[in-house]
């Protein structure tokens, strides 16, 4: 292992299973297999992990979970999430189903309650930056604040292995920002999915070029009287709501997990990713291994049985 790139894939688990679950529930295929069990969630996001391990080609990997609906976001400010609906019947069950999956493939769940996967990502990207190049896959444009020298962040975008793919020269280049003041911004605008208004009546393309212009919220504070009269009124009637909404879009990086990165190793498949495909009745799953890189591994495991 010394001699090969140390590559830490962090994997933004409830973005994978969420898409997966609605890219197959608008049809209505939840895949019951014959315990009666809907698979299609756990089906699309294994092989988006799948996909990202043939793609990346890293030495470590782990995925990352909320703990519940509830984090420390939702004591500071009630409205926080408050705006989304309940997990479809069909989806429930598939949550603890997809941890087990992917114990099964041998790869690391990680997730502390009262903070959100995001958070433990954050945390984990700079507990290990400076040893590995680490790689976030996500679905979530929030993360993208984590973007850094050693970190990168990939976006999923339709379809399998397809991916928006932000370093820190792309994300500069791109927004004309450093990526930690993408914060500021979210703190302007608000997040309508989140839940968190920022300051009423600023919209994104102010946002940027108020952050473009000032560099971060306790600049544009000190130099407000700069401001156009109606862009002043408006942050001064929401100056609470301004620091709120940042400290919401901060993703924490100091939660308290321990993360052992010898844990994380990617070992190759196991034999209890065969068993768990097979006792699950995952088709999908089976018809992409099989086509995979991992193919004859796959079928020698088969044979072995």
């Amino acid at each position: 292992m010394d001699n090969v790139k140390q590559h830490l894939l962090l994997i933004d688990g409830m973005a994978l299973l969420f898409r997966s679950f609605f890219a197959t529930a608008v049809r209505k295929n939840f895949m019951i297999n014959s315990a009666g069990i809907p698979t299609n969630a756990v089906q699309g996001y294994i092989k988006h992990v799948l996909t990202a391990i043939e793609h990346i080609n890293p030495t470590h990997t782990a995925v990352c979970w909320d703990m519940g609906s509830v984090t420390f976001r939702n004591d500071l400010y009630d409205g926080y999430k408050a705006n989304r609906p309940e997990a479809p019947v069909e989806m429930r069950p598939q949550f603890d189903l997809a941890k087990e999956v992917t114990t099964a493939f041998g790869i690391l769940n990680i997730g502390i309650v009262g903070y959100e996967a995001d958070d433990c990502i954050g945390t984990i990207c700079e507990q290990q930056k400076s040893e590995y190049e680490v790689t976030v896959l996500t679905g979530d444009r929030d993360l993208l604040q984590l973007v850094d020298d050693q970190v990168n962040v990939f976006i999923l975008q339709k379809g399998y292995g397809n991916y928006e793919k932000h370093t820190k020269a792309s994300f500069l280049e791109e927004y004309q920002l450093h990526p930690r003041q993408f914060i500021d911004v979210k703190a302007l605008m608000g997040d309508t999915s989140d839940g968190y208004p920022g300051v009423k009546g600023i919209g994104e393309k102010t946002a940027y070029k108020l952050i473009r212009e000032h560099k971060d919220i306790e600049s544009l504070l000190a130099n407000i009287e700069k401001l156009a009269p109606s862009v002043q009124k408006k942050i001064q009637a929401d100056l609470e709501m301004l620091h709120l909404s940042r400290t919401l879009a901060e993703i924490k990086c100091d939660v308290p997990l321990e993360f052992d990165i010898l844990s994380a190793q990617w070992r190759d498949l196991l034999p209890s990713s065969l068993d768990i495909v097979n006792e699950l009745e995952l088709k999908t799953v089976r018809n992409y291994i099989l086509q995979s890189t991992w193919g004859a591994k796959f079928e020698l495991l088969e044979s072995n049985v």
